[in-house]
């Protein structure tokens, strides 16, 4: 009887492609993915990724090690050889190392793991120079992932906006109306507009809900669709203008557009060679200011569509933009350089050098007087736009600083806030360079901050799938809601009641606070009649001592729109 042999598995080239390029996506190299990708074409190609699960690459690696140690520890004949036990597998084989059959060494299931030192005959992250009190954690402990708690938002409270096929990169409020913007790898934008209340409660709200304009960029620059094989062209940043009126987006395919507030394309603006990754409008709104991997940066005229100029500075991909006024803007770029530049000036005006890996992100502060910078060197920077020169060097991350915020309030004690792929959140002085806090409630690279409008609530997004809300005054982590995928921003609507977050999972999500301390209203009624409220019947009121005011203003009065007559 003859055996038919199992048929050969193909593997292409352009498959093992894509998942190293989702691999370090997942894993926070977001501009080494991004070099890959670009020069590998997977971006191009005809790969479905919201079919591809994450960890997708070390799930195979690890199947491919477990193959081999089964492989070694059978007989040539097929049979186990004595004393091989399927315990065996529990063994450590090194991927890199020479394959070494580990079976007849004496394994111990479920072996604690040795946790790392500091150095100093304690246990932990290693390199934290932080006083012990100015750290809030709020990780999650073992088994407690399926518990709710009053801080957890639950799926059900939330709205779940999905239309996306592919990764939801940005996300940004119109300024003055209530309709979110979106962009995505599936070569859309989108706008949605969100109701007054959440979560929805009929059935005719879920439908506007659920029917955003669609803004398509799967053209190519003459207006006609790209082939198929070109289709991927991933919206990357967007921004409105200060009235409202107009959408930037900026996309793969080197081209900004703007769009006006109803969906209609006004301008598609054609001078970059590469990919677009920052679109920043000036204050006045007249100007458009774009950066991009062909390591230049332009200003557009926003009225006619027209470059103003071009400025051709660094010698690498332009990773962020800020303006400082309404012609001076600066830049910054993976070779290490941060430039202030004018429209009235060929040169730079300044050069900031002083970091020693690619500058992530920069803002200038409200008053234009300084300026931040992050870097992959661990740092963040704070520098006079007067003298160009560092006036503090934040040093205590230990893990490359992805993006940062300053406080929007300027009344109080300026605050900027950094997050890393340290998974850490810090709140600085400004005034001092002392860390004021370091939020510690995420597991893994922290994407995203925004501050309230007020200046009194954080939002940090991860790519732990966690949205965490944190009160600026006291660091304590105020809601936490646990989606189904890796966040890459977030954003606070003008009014400051709601919360949106752009998952790797295609979807949005948006969270109305004005319910998150319903409680908090209820236990202070419960004091002002000179009882509480007890948990544990609805029937029930049980007569309690007042609890001091001391005890529910500083929960209470951060958020404006619960009682806006107290001051």
């Amino acid at each position: 009887m003859s055996s038919k042999s199992l048929p050969t598995a193909h593997v292409k080239s352009d498959e093992v492609n894509y998942l190293v390029f989702r691999y370090l996506q997942e894993s926070g190299y977001v501009h080494a993915a991004f070099t890959f990708g670009y020069e590998s074409q997977v971006v191009k190609s005809k790969i479905d990724g919201s079919q591809i699960p994450p960890g997708a690459l070390l799930s195979f690696v690890q199947r491919g090690v477990n193959f081999c140690e089964i492989e070694e520890t059978l007989k040539q004949d097929g049979k186990a050889g004595p004393g091989h036990t399927t315990s065996a597998l529990n063994g450590v084989t090194s991927l890199l190392d020479v394959h070494r059959c580990l079976c007849n060494q004496d394994f111990k299931i479920n072996r604690p793991e040795k946790p790392a030192s500091t150095g100093n005959g304690t246990t932990g992250p290693v390199g934290m120079d932080v006083d012990e009190k100015e750290v809030l954690s709020h990780e999650e402990k073992p088994g407690e992932r399926n518990k709710t708690s009053t801080v957890d938002v639950q799926e059900s409270e939330a709205l779940i906006l999905k239309g996306h096929i592919s990764e939801v990169f940005v996300c940004s409020w119109n300024p003055a109306t209530s309709v979110l913007a979106t962009g995505s790898g599936d070569s859309t934008a989108r706008m949605w507009p969100i109701p007054a209340s959440l979560p929805l409660v009929s059935s005719a709200a879920a439908a506007q809900a659920s029917q955003p304009i669609v803004l398509e960029h799967a053209t190519d620059r003459n207006g006609n669709a790209m082939l198929p094989m070109r289709k991927v062209n991933d919206v990357t940043t967007i921004d409105w203008n200060p009235s409202g009126t107009l959408l930037a987006t900026g996309s793969y395919d080197g081209c900004a557009r703007i769009w006006t507030e109803h969906g209609t394309l006004k301008h598609v603006l054609e001078t970059h060679t590469g990919p677009l990754f920052s679109l920043k409008w000036n204050k006045k709104g007249n100007y458009l200011l774009s950066g991009s991997v062909d390591h230049s940066t332009a200003v557009w005229n926003a009225e006619t569509g027209r470059c103003v100029k071009q400025f051709s500075f660094h010698e690498a991909p332009t990773l962020d933009v800020d303006w400082k006024d309404d012609e001076t803007f600066a830049s910054c770029s993976t070779d290490k350089m941060i430039y202030l530049c004018s429209l009235e000036s060929n040169v730079p005006v300044q050069r900031y050098c002083g970091h020693e890996d690619e500058v992530n992100c920069l803002k200038f502060d409200p008053s234009g007087s300084l300026l931040a910078s992050c870097s992959d060197d661990y740092t963040a920077k704070i520098w006079s736009t007067k003298t160009a020169q560092v006036v503090y060097n934040l040093r205590e991350h230990t893990r490359e600083v992805y993006t940062m915020q300053w406080c929007p309030s300027v009344n109080r004690r300026l605050v900027l806030a950094t997050a890393s792929f340290d998974s850490m959140v810090k709140l600085w002085d400004v005034n001092t360079g002392r860390c004021l806090k370091t939020l510690a409630g995420h597991s893994d690279p922290v994407y995203s901050l925004a501050y309230s409008p007020n200046g009194q609530f954080l939002a940090s997004g991860s790519f732990d799938r966690c949205l965490n809300i944190w009160s600026v005054k006291d660091g304590t982590l105020v809601k936490k809601f646990r989606g189904d995928g890796g966040i890459f921003e977030v954003a606070w609507n003008p009014a400051g009641d709601k919360v949106s977050a752009a998952f790797s999972s295609n979807t949005v999500v948006v969270i109305d606070l004005r319910k998150m301390q319903a409680s908090t209203v209820k236990a202070l009624l419960g004091y002002l009649l000179g009882t509480n409220v007890a948990q544990t019947s609805p029937l029930c009121v049980r007569k309690q001592p007042p609890v001091s005011m001391e005890h529910y203003l500083p929960a209470l009065f951060p958020l404006p729109i619960l009682f806006p007559c107290i001051p």
